[in-house]
């Protein structure tokens, strides 16, 4: 794996916090649900191509719904994009389902499942 460079990190920054108020205010369609963040982004080094991850809170469906809807929405967010942030390339946008902070509230619930199992045994 390549280490990003200081230009390449500030990019990915910039990009992440703007299209997270792009996907907030700008976007009205009803099948993205308002509980969505973008997690993580990784714009290509030539700036070419840049993939979005996006985590949403609920059930499987509302984040298939959501990720139909951004991806109907990728025009309107990549000319938005273009115009709050200057680069020399607007990189094509690729959004991709990320279940990390579901599975950690997951896991978070598993763990407080044994310890109060543990507890009502008097094993703590």
């Amino acid at each position: 794996m390549r280490k990003n460079s200081i230009k390449n990190t500030r990019v990915n920054t910039e990009v992440q916090r703007t299209l997270a108020e792009i996907i907030r205010g700008d976007i009205k369609d009803p099948r993205i649900s308002p509980l969505t963040s973008v997690v993580a982004v990784e714009v290509a080094p030539d700036l070419k191509h840049c993939k979005v991850y996006v985590s949403v809170l609920g059930d499987e469906e509302a984040g298939r719904d959501t990720l139909a809807g951004l991806k109907s929405a990728e025009g309107f967010i990549k000319n938005r994009l273009a115009k709050i942030i200057n680069l020399r390339n607007t990189p094509e946008l690729h959004f991709l389902l990320d279940g990390s902070i579901a599975y950690g509230v997951d896991m978070s619930r598993k763990i407080d499942e044994v310890v109060k199992e543990m507890d009502e045994r008097g094993e703590a």
